[in-house]
């Protein structure tokens, strides 16, 4: 149903800005597409960090008024919304600039929903809910891993009852998608880790899932490959701008393969863990994806062997099973060598029951994964993935 229900969808591609200090490029495209009053949204820390001073400086020079909202946070929240939407309505905002990761880009892009369809966020959970076309967005991402700025996908969580759900429909997909290397260079190596780790987890739970077609394969393999081949390298050597700029493609094309074919249980253990316990998102995914896909068993063995036949052409394994656990004991490999947790913070034992629950009404029957999991293997993975409180 995915498959067939997404050859029906108006999918949008975002136009796509790319190089180092394409940032600059940005204040003549506003300027061609009439828009010179721009809601800018990113968060403290890319304030902090000074990310912002140089796209400030190429919008005043060009004499378009702005408006920054900063308060976005990790996991954004309905109050963050609603405080940027009304900077937004203040300002009689045309546009909007997202300038961060996949949260800000989250933010933004419910920010152009409620403007543009008027009624309660969570009256806009699931699917095809917003159906009307939301103010331009130009999407900067300053990582490269959620691959927001080119999913039809918004997170949104809600401390009051501890949920974390997503908005989907084509409508949320930005109009632009600028991918400066520049701006990655300060990030910090454990970010660049969690990062590129969501971005790998996207392309493989695109590519094993049952939705997938021969285009999100396409962009799923070749996101792979550039995120073993650059990860470790942007990691290490952040200065490493050819890296960077590949491993900000890879997260772009993960992004789109992923909003076309969807996720899997991988995305909703995480989910779940952001909304009960804030765990950033790319960390969850980095740890629990070796778990996820080691219980999938035999039902990936094949899918598995393809990508690792991509990233090691001249592998001398001979079985798909070789060739599948060869590739989940390098994503382990790779975890390890760029100081990623083996396993999820300790949290309470009787809080499972509810978090198992609350995974599984996420991912069935809506995720085309490979292998449909009861709450009995839920259990399991939850038990293996967590260190317990006594």
């Amino acid at each position: 149903m995915m498959r067939f229900a997404s050859k029906l969808l108006k999918w949008r591609t975002p136009t796509v800005i790319t190089g180092k200090n394409s940032l600059q490029e940005l204040p003549e495209l506003l300027l061609q597409k009439g828009h010179k009053r721009i809601l800018m949204v990113t968060d403290k820390g890319i304030r902090e960090a000074g990310l912002l001073d140089q796209l400030c400086s190429y919008l005043q020079g060009a004499n378009i008024h702005y408006v920054i909202y900063d308060k976005t946070i990790s996991n954004p929240t309905i109050k963050n919304i609603e405080e940027a939407l009304s900077a937004f309505r203040d300002q009689q905002c045309e546009a909007i600039i997202a300038l961060g990761g996949g949260s800000v880009m989250d933010c933004a892009k419910i920010v152009g929903a409620r403007y543009a369809r008027n009624k309660p966020i969570p009256k806009m959970k699931g699917q095809l809910k917003v159906r009307t076309e939301t103010p331009s967005l130009y999407a900067i991402p300053t990582t490269a891993g959620s691959g927001s700025e080119g999913t039809l996908a918004a997170v949104v969580s809600n401390p009051d009852t501890s949920e974390k759900y997503a908005i989907n429909d084509p409508v949320l997909i930005p109009n632009y998608a600028l991918l400066d290397p520049q701006l990655l260079v300060k990030l910090p190596p454990i970010i660049t880790a969690t990062t590129g780790m969501d971005a790998l987890t996207h392309a493989i739970e695109a590519f094993i899932g049952k939705s997938n077609t021969k285009e999100t394969r396409a962009w799923s393999k070749e996101a792979v490959k550039l995120i073993f081949e650059n990860l470790e390298r942007s990691y290490t050597n952040g200065d490493d701008l050819k890296a960077r700029e590949n491993m900000q493609f890879a997260a772009y094309l993960a992004g789109i393969a992923f909003t076309r074919a969807y996720v899997g249980y991988v995305h909703a253990i995480a989910h779940t863990f952001g909304g009960f316990y804030q765990v950033p998102h790319g960390l969850a995914n980095a740890i629990i994806l070796p778990y996820v896909l080691e219980y999938y068993d035999t039902e990936v063995y094949n899918s598995l062997a393809e990508l690792t036949d991509v990233v090691s052409p001249r592998n001398s394994l001979n079985s798909s099973k070789q060739k599948a656990l060869w590739f989940i004991n390098e994503i382990k490999r790779m975890n390890r060598a760029m100081h990623i947790p083996e396993k999820l913070a300790a949290i309470d034992q009787e809080v499972i029951p509810k978090m198992v629950e609350r995974t599984l009404q996420e991912a069935n029957p809506l995720y085309p994964v490979p292998k449909i999991l009861t709450k009995q293997d839920m259990y399991y993975l939850y038990k293996q993935m967590i260190a317990l409180n006594e």
